[in-house]
């Protein structure tokens, strides 16, 4: 396919959290970041890959290359307020027209086993880094700019027990929908996506410590993948999703309805 025939042919678009946990699974699942930046890729778009880990964010940049897509690596930890401003920085070195925020932590285990300490790292990460970058970069985007955060079904309704956790995914819904209306006025839109139980590296070791987590009962009777989760940011990154903005899109087969 040509470029031009590519749903986000010639446009800048940052992915925080593109690298990937590593795995020693010998069928190797994707993970949700890297996924994301090698579809927005694959659809034309020059990808900034951001992560704290510089192996995991030349990988995926190194993939990209390798399929012969354009893609940058910058490193950074967005628990500091300092590398989330320099991401976008970076990003916005050259015109920028999308934002995927996908990194994310948890830790604790239930309110007794939650520390002052993990209850603040988790919300810095999953919460004040998205505050941070969306901020930052919401006067860089022209009309038609996107910015996708990364919920999950743990902010839909409880599940995880981890409540740092929790309570971060739920606050990204309220922020999106602050950033939707700010947004609009520029015509800038902010959706969530909020992912179920998809087999991901990270996923697989949550299922390790929480067996009873694989063998949830999803009503499409499945895991879902990496690929699913990048499918749909996609199209709230394109002009496919042009009048959308302030939404919440559930990749859970069908999970959030039992």
């Amino acid at each position: 396919m040509s470029a031009e025939g590519r749903r986000l042919a010639g446009r800048r678009i940052l992915v925080v959290g593109a690298g990937m946990q590593a795995s020693t699974d010998t069928d190797n699942p994707m993970g949700n970041g890297r996924a994301i930046a090698v579809a927005a890729a694959r659809e034309g778009a020059t990808v900034v890959c951001t992560d704290r880990d510089r192996d995991a964010v030349e990988a995926t940049v190194g993939q990209i290359d390798d399929e012969g897509g354009r893609a940058e690596a910058v490193l950074g930890d967005v628990s500091e307020e300092a590398a989330c401003l320099a991401m976008v920085a970076a990003a916005a070195a050259e015109p920028l027209h999308g934002v995927v925020l996908n990194v994310g932590i948890g830790l604790g285990r239930g309110l007794a086993g939650t520390s002052a300490e993990d209850w603040d790292l988790t919300n810095a990460v999953n919460l004040r880094s998205h505050f941070l970058v969306a901020r930052e970069a919401l006067p860089h985007l022209p009309e038609g700019g996107s910015i996708v955060f990364m919920s999950s079904v743990a902010g839909l309704q409880p599940g995880s027990r981890v409540p740092a956790y929790d309570a971060s995914k739920a606050g990204l819904i309220g922020l999106c929908r602050h950033v939707a209306v700010e947004g609009a006025r520029r015509g800038v839109r902010a959706n969530v996506i909020a992912p179920g139980l998809i087999d991901t590296p990270l996923g697989r070791r949550a299922s390790a410590g929480r067996p009873s987590r694989a063998v949830t009962p999803v009503p499409l009777g499945r895991q879902g993948t990496a690929w699913e989760v990048a499918a749909a940011t996609v199209f709230l990154l394109s002009d496919e999703a042009s009048y959308i903005t302030g939404q919440v899109l559930a990749v859970d087969g069908g999970l959030s309805l039992i």
